[in-house]
This record gives structure tokens, C-alpha cells and sequence, in this order.
């Protein structure tokens, strides 16, 4: 005879079910959809969201809580069915407050809106995309003020990607970053040399590309029985519950990184759904209740702590270099014969300021990120207009990056995410540097002979421990929970800045 649980945890797989039914259907908008097909697309993603609205606030939802809440009463607060019914309650009584004709008008413009930035992106015409922008910034400001807010509309959107940031938490971070971000910055391009050769000016072709960032994807631990590699405008990935997680890049005949640190960044978002608990699948604790699509992860930030990581603290170190520089010449013969381990290390971590978010340094990275939320606080305020958008971000580049750019393009229609409504989600980029240095540093501590195994390019020893403390708990902790179980401590800035001093104090030959 089937328990209370299991009666909600049927009725939450069947809400599952249908948002990973939207997630494929987004997939496809971004990778394989022809682009006449968007506004029908529209009314698809419309449709399927007011169902997955209706079937989650139902007052069958209602009923099977009630009696799931009784029946686990004195079970472990940590246990999984504890932190399900309790999350799906958290979230019933958030999205309950979303009038369904909101969520059917936000669905149905995604696809369109999306379809108009890549065309405007493509032909430097801003002006084409500012209506659909102006129409997701006025859905924002009305999910905001459905779900309620103390301070400033932006804290009810952040929550949906970062549920413990708010506006004025942001601010202090970003602060605390500055102080030691912007010094190193001077100090580094001021002692900036050229380096001998530009790498960047040869041509890579692209089916080589593609060989070798897939091949390291599997280096790193990506399932590819589970997964599999597509082209898109601008990289993501998205799972379809653990057993079907995909990543996505994009490739550049003569910038051999964009591939390649695109693929090892959507790859750490990978390892992280594909190693979420099996007995999770399809239950409350693997599913994002606010519709962006299912995820295993607990919030944005912990996901992009992931995916830095890999990319960065792993995919950019010496020790990638040293152990993969013989198959870096495999595929690219010409060029690896010119270059040795630590020449490959420079080139890809060299400091410039520049124009493109996904290409930037770690030092300058969050700099792009402060910038676009700080955009995001005005609109959502009133105190800025979508029309004055591309004035203001010009502005602010120069103010942090000393760079402007030349148009549009690489400019504010750069990012795919307010094309889709992703107001709240930059944020998540800038916490998970934070925390991907604070979960490296335990890692470090816990498993011995970490840094030997990554020397000799082997990941399973940091790939087991992140599983073991991060990745298997699906959503049944926050991100302040995971930090604290693993690190001792909330979030904090300094270990991030103390792994950016060492690192470029190295590479840079800085005064100590």
C-alpha cells in the first residue's frame, strides 16, 4: 500500500516529467530548431507551463503535502524526504502567487525574444531587440511584485537562481571583491609583457577543436553514454534528469580557447547533474520548481562553482598543461611543436581587460558580472531605460575594464540571458568563483595526494570527493549548507582572492 510519501513523491515525478518536457523543447529552440519555427515553439513552451503551473499548485498538491508533512513529522530534518516535502512546500507557496497568464506570457515569448537577440547580435542592431527586452523587463517587474520583496524587486528574482543573495548582499560582496581584485589588476598590467608568440592568430580547425575538448570532457569524468556535445549561440547545458545531461560550445576557426574552455565550463555544470543520487531521479529534490528547466543542483551559484572549477582551477592550471600538452600536439601538430607546457599555461591565463564576458580572464571576470547586475538592479528599479542600456554599458566598461566597445554586438547583446528573462541569474557566476575555491581548498585538505593525481591528469579522486560532499545531494542542501558541511565556513571571499594573488603573483612575477 503506497504511504503519503509516496503518493506526493508520484505527484512531484509527474510535475518532473512535464519541465523536462519544456527543457527539451528549449534544447532544441537553441540548437536545432529552424529559426521559423519560434513563434509556434512559443505557444508550445506556454502551453506545457500553465500545465506544470496548474498540476503543481493544484489542491491536490495541497492535500498530498499535508498528509507527506504528518507522516515524516519526527523523521531526520536531514534526510531526503524530509528535505523534499519541505522545499516543494517552500516553493507551492511561492508559485502559487504567479498568475498563470504571467507564466503562459513568458513562455511564449522566450523562444521569440530569443530568436531576435541572436539575429540582432549577429547584425549589430540593438534597436530590432529593445521591444522584446522592454516586454521580458516588464514580465520581471510583475513576477517581482507577485511574489513580494522587502527591499528591491531584484531580491524576489535573484531568489529563483540564488536563493540566499538579495540586492543588498550582492553589494557587499562585490565590494569585498573589489578591494582586492582592482589592486591586482594595476599591478598586473602594469607588468604586462607581450608574449612571443600569438597563438590566437593560427587556425585551429574546428573538427579538431571539437576531438580534443570532448576528449578532455571525458578526461574530467563526462558520461557520454548520458550526454553529448552540440553547437549553440552561447554555451549551456541542461539536463533532462541525470540520465540525460548535454552540454553545448561554440567554436572560432582562430581562438582555440572559446571551444575548448566553453566545452571544460559546460562539462563541470555536467559532472554535477550526472552525479546527482539515482534515487533522486524525477523526485523534488533533482527539479527547478520555478521552470528555468530540472536541475539536481541547489542553486545557480553552487552549479557555476562547478563549472569555474573545472574550467578554471583545473582546465587552466599548470598541471592541465603539463599532463595534456602531448595531445594538444596529437591534434594540433603544428602549432604544439612551437610551445611547450608552460608556455600553453600563459596563453590561456593572460590578463587583458576585454570586451566578451565568456572571455574574459579570472582576474577581470567579475567585473563583467558587477557590471551586468548592476544594470539589472536599474531596470528592474525604473532609474534605467532599456533605451539608455547600451550608452550605460559602454560607460561602465570603461569605468571597471578601461575597454569600450566598438558596437553593440560586444556589447550589451553579447548575452544571451535577458533575451530570455534570466534577470537574477548573473550573480550566480560571481558565487560560484567565490565557493569554487572554498570547495578546492577542502578538497585539498581531505584527500591525500590530491595535487600528485592532477599532475598526472587523473580527476577521479577530486571527481569522488565532489560527488561525494556536493554532487549526490541533488537540491536537499543550500549553498551555505554545502559550504559549511565541507568547509567549515559561509561564503567567503577570501580563499578565492588568496588563489588569484598566488596564481598571477606566479605568473606575473609580482612583488610578494
Amino acid at each position: 500500500m503506497a504511504t503519503a510519501y509516496d503518493n506526493f513523491a508520484a505527484h512531484i515525478a509527474e510535475l518532473n516529467d512535464i519541465l523536462c518536457s519544456i527543457s527539451v523543447l528549449k534544447w532544441d529552440a537553441r540548437t536545432q530548431m529552424p529559426h521559423g519555427g519560434a513563434e509556434t515553439r512559443g505557444h508550445q513552451l506556454a502551453t506545457l507551463s500553465r500545465l506544470s503551473q496548474e498540476h503543481f499548485i493544484s489542491d491536490k498538491t495541497a492535500r498530498l503535502l499535508d498528509a507527506a508533512e504528518a507522516e515524516i513529522a519526527s523523521e531526520d530534518p536531514d534526510s531526503y524526504r524530509v528535505r523534499a516535502v519541505r522545499q516543494t512546500r517552500q516553493y507551492f507557496e511561492i508559485i502559487r502567487k504567479l498568475p498563470l497568464d504571467l507564466v503562459g506570457e513568458k513562455a511564449a515569448l522566450e523562444p521569440v525574444s530569443e530568436g531576435v537577440w541572436a539575429a540582432a547580435k549577429q547584425n549589430n542592431d540593438f534597436a530590432s531587440f529593445a521591444p522584446y527586452l522592454q516586454k521580458q523587463v516588464d514580465l520581471a517587474r510583475r513576477q517581482a511584485d507577485a511574489i513580494g520583496y522587502a527591499e528591491h524587486p531584484f531580491d524576489a528574482l535573484v531568489f529563483e537562481y540564488e536563493p540566499s543573495m538579495t540586492a543588498s548582499k550582492l553589494r557587499v560582496l562585490f565590494e569585498g571583491l573589489k578591494v582586492g581584485l582592482l589592486p591586482l589588476l594595476r599591478e598586473i598590467v602594469a607588468n604586462d609583457k607581450p608574449l612571443e608568440k600569438d597563438l590566437w592568430m593560427r587556425e585551429y580547425p574546428l573538427d579538431k577543436q571539437k576531438a580534443f575538448g570532448w576528449e578532455m570532457a571525458q578526461k574530467f569524468g563526462y558520461d557520454v553514454n548520458r550526454g553529448r556535445l552540440d553547437i549553440a549561440p552561447h554555451p549551456f547545458e541542461i539536463s533532462f534528469t541525470r540520465q540525460d545531461v548535454r552540454i553545448t560550445t561554440r567554436y572560432k576557426l582562430n581562438y582555440f580557447p572559446m571551444a575548448l574552455y566553453g566545452t571544460l565550463h559546460e562539462t563541470g555544470h555536467a559532472l554535477y547533474e550526472q552525479g546527482v543520487d539515482p534515487s533522486l531521479t524525477r523526485s523534488a529534490l533533482a527539479i527547478d520548481f520555478l521552470g528555468k528547466y530540472p536541475v539536481g543542483g541547489t542553486s545557480y551559484g553552487v552549479h557555476e562553482s562547478q563549472s569555474r572549477l573545472w574550467e578554471n582551477q583545473i582546465g587552466r592550471s599548470r598541471a592541465f598543461w603539463n599532463a595534456h600538452i602531448d595531445r594538444f600536439r596529437h591534434y594540433f601538430p603544428e602549432v604544439g611543436a612551437e610551445v611547450d607546457p608552460e608556455f600553453m599555461y600563459r596563453a590561456v591565463n593572460r590578463v587583458r581587460p576585454s570586451l566578451i564576458r565568456v572571455e574574459a580572464d579570472e582576474v577581470t571576470y567579475n567585473l563583467h558580472i558587477m557590471l551586468r547586475v548592476e544594470l539589472e538592479l536599474g531596470l528592474m528599479d525604473g532609474s534605467l531605460k532599456v533605451a539608455d542600456l547600451p550608452e550605460v554599458w559602454n560607460a561602465k566598461m570603461e569605468e571597471y575594464l578601461g575597454v569600450t566597445p566598438p558596437d553593440d554586438s560586444r556589447g550589451v547583446l553579447q548575452d544571451i540571458h535577458w533575451s530570455g528573462g534570466g534577470f537574477g541569474s548573473f550573480p550566480g557566476y560571481t558565487v560560484g568563483n567565490v565557493m569554487s575555491a572554498q570547495f578546492l581548498e577542502a578538497a585539498r585538505r581531505d584527500v591525500s595526494g590530491l595535487d600528485a593525481s592532477l599532475e598526472a591528469g587523473e580527476y577521479a579522486p577530486l571527481l569522488g570527493w565532489l560527488t561525494e560532499n556536493i554532487y549526490r545531494h541533488g537540491r536537499a542542501f543550500s549553498g551555505s549548507e554545502l559550504l559549511i558541511r565541507t568547509t567549515g565556513n559561509d561564503l567567503t571571499v577570501e580563499p578565492y582572492l588568496r588563489y588569484l594573488r598566488a596564481k598571477f603573483t606566479d605568473l606575473y612575477a609580482l612583488p610578494l
